[in-house]
Order: structure tokens, then C-alpha cells, then sequence
């Protein structure tokens, strides 16, 4: 098996066990420090492989990009993305500067249902930090395990920090920029809308489904509050990149009659 083939296939074995981490801390699930520590142990291995082909190949090829694109699939890609994204949204928060947002925009907040949530995570987080702090006896793994746990209640701010930072935007020229965090953007023209309504759901499910019938959701806190009937069906891309079409978009806004009437409302002239 070669290098680069082997480093491949180490980068997609890292994908499952960052989605159901990522996943649970969505639903608000804190999943046990083991679990968290061997996703993140695994990751910083396949790292450290993917550090070491990336090398080689920018000897052989001359180039970053063409050796990271060789060696890393798309979907890793996307996902250490996010979590930079994720990350950097950090620095956003504590300034109180949103992502995309300019003026005359109409900025759209959505974090209403899961923001308990994520305090509650937050604390148990910090719990578990201070109780394996104290129970583990053996220094060296104490230090291991510290790191992870300190990454963990790191991921659980920035996940959030993201979503706060990184609202639904509606344009003055009526365009509709629906977002979740750093791990959706989905932008729909002012001439696709058909119809806009508040309408709240509570679908189950992961955070991004599709119905066979085109019907997108994107679940905040198990629920959703507008209803958008487009003209035609929207491409869009998946968290992990895949691409779709849907006819129908659900999602959630804290405030869904402000949005729906911003929709409403015809183009501004200076727009």
C-alpha cells in the first residue's frame, strides 16, 4: 500500500468518529471523556500521517495545493474547515462582529432553542475537566486528558460562537443567505422565492436532511419556523460537500415573522 494511499484512507477513517462527536454536541449530547479523547487522539494521528505524505508530495509535486488535494479528501477538507471556521468565530464573538453582515442587512438569529442547551453542555464539560483533574492519579495521563477535555469545552464555544456570529442574512435586494454556523450556507436569489410563511415544525432528524421529495430541514433545537416554496429547486451542498437540490427549505429564525416580512417586502431601490 502506498504512502499517499494509506494516508487516504486514514484521513476518511477519521471522518465518522468527528461527525458523531459534532453531532452530538449539536443535540446537546456530551458524549464520555474516553469517546471524545479517542476521536481526538485518532484525528491528531491521522494529522500527523497526513503532515508527513503532505511533505513528501510537495517535494515531488511543487505544490501545497496540488499535494493536499491528492492526499486529503474533500470531505476531511471540508471538515477541518469548519472547525477552523468554528474556531475563528471565537474572536468574532468577544468582538460582537458578525459574519456577513452588512448595512442595510436584515441579520437573523437562530441559536434561541439550543442556547441552554449549550451552556448546560458547557458546564458539564467543565465538570468532567475538574473531576478527572482530580481523580486520575498518574500525571502523564492526567496531561493527556486534560488537552482533550480542554479541547472539547473549546469545540463546544466555538460551535456556538459560530452560530451566534454567523446569523441568516436578508439583503436589501431581497436575497436570503440561510446559515448554520460554519457547517451551512445556503444562499437563495430574491427570484426563487415562490412563497415565504412561518410556519414551526418540529421534524426529527439530523441537523441537514432532505426528503425524497425535496424537502430540506435545517433543525435548530428540533424545530423549524419558515417555510420557504421555491420556484424551482436550489442546489445546494451538504456539510460534508455532497451536493443536492431541494424545492422546499425549513429552518429555524428566533424571530420568523421579521424574516418572513423582510422577504416579503419589495426590493430596495438603492439595492
Amino acid at each position: 500500500m502506498s504512502a499517499v494511499r494509506a494516508a487516504r484512507i486514514a484521513a476518511a477513517a477519521a471522518i465518522p468518529g468527528e461527525l458523531v462527536l459534532a453531532g452530538c454536541l449539536a443535540a446537546g449530547v456530551r458524549p464520555p471523556g474516553w469517546v471524545t479523547a479517542g476521536a481526538e487522539a485518532l484525528v491528531l494521528g491521522v494529522l500527523l500521517l497526513e503532515a508527513r505524505v503532505l511533505y513528501a508530495l510537495r517535494r515531488r509535486t511543487g505544490s501545497w495545493g496540488e499535494a493536499v488535494r491528492t492526499v486529503v479528501p474533500e470531505p476531511v477538507r471540508r471538515l477541518l474547515l469548519h472547525e477552523l471556521r468554528a474556531c475563528a468565530s471565537l474572536g468574532r464573538w468577544v468582538a460582537r462582529r458578525p459574519h456577513g453582515v452588512r448595512p442595510g442587512d436584515l441579520a437573523a438569529a437562530y441559536t434561541g432553542p439550543q442556547t441552554a442547551m449549550m451552556y448546560g453542555l458547557l458546564f458539564v464539560s467543565l465538570i468532567e475537566t475538574v473531576g478527572l483533574a482530580l481523580l486520575i492519579p498518574w500525571p502523564a495521563v492526567h496531561r493527556v486528558v486534560l488537552v482533550f477535555d480542554v479541547y472539547g469545552v473549546l469545540l463546544v464555544l466555538a460551535l456556538h460562537a459560530a452560530c451566534v456570529t454567523r446569523p441568516h442574512v436578508v439583503r436589501p435586494d431581497g436575497t436570503l443567505r440561510i446559515r448554520y454556523g460554519a457547517l451551512f450556507d445556503l444562499t437563495v436569489p430574491p427570484d426563487a422565492v415562490a412563497s415565504a410563511r412561518v410556519d414551526r415544525r418540529y421534524p426529527e432528524g439530523r441537523l441537514v436532511g432532505l426528503s425524497d421529495d425535496g424537502v430540506l430541514d435545517l433543525i435548530v433545537g428540533s424545530q423549524t419556523t419558515v417555510t420557504l416554496e421555491l420556484n424551482s429547486p436550489l442546489d445546494f451542498r451538504r456539510p460534508l460537500g455532497a451536493r443536492a437540490r431541494a424545492r422546499t427549505v425549513r429552518f429555524h429564525a428566533d424571530d420568523p415573522r421579521a424574516l418572513v416580512t423582510a422577504l416579503r417586502q419589495p426590493p430596495s431601490p438603492a439595492a
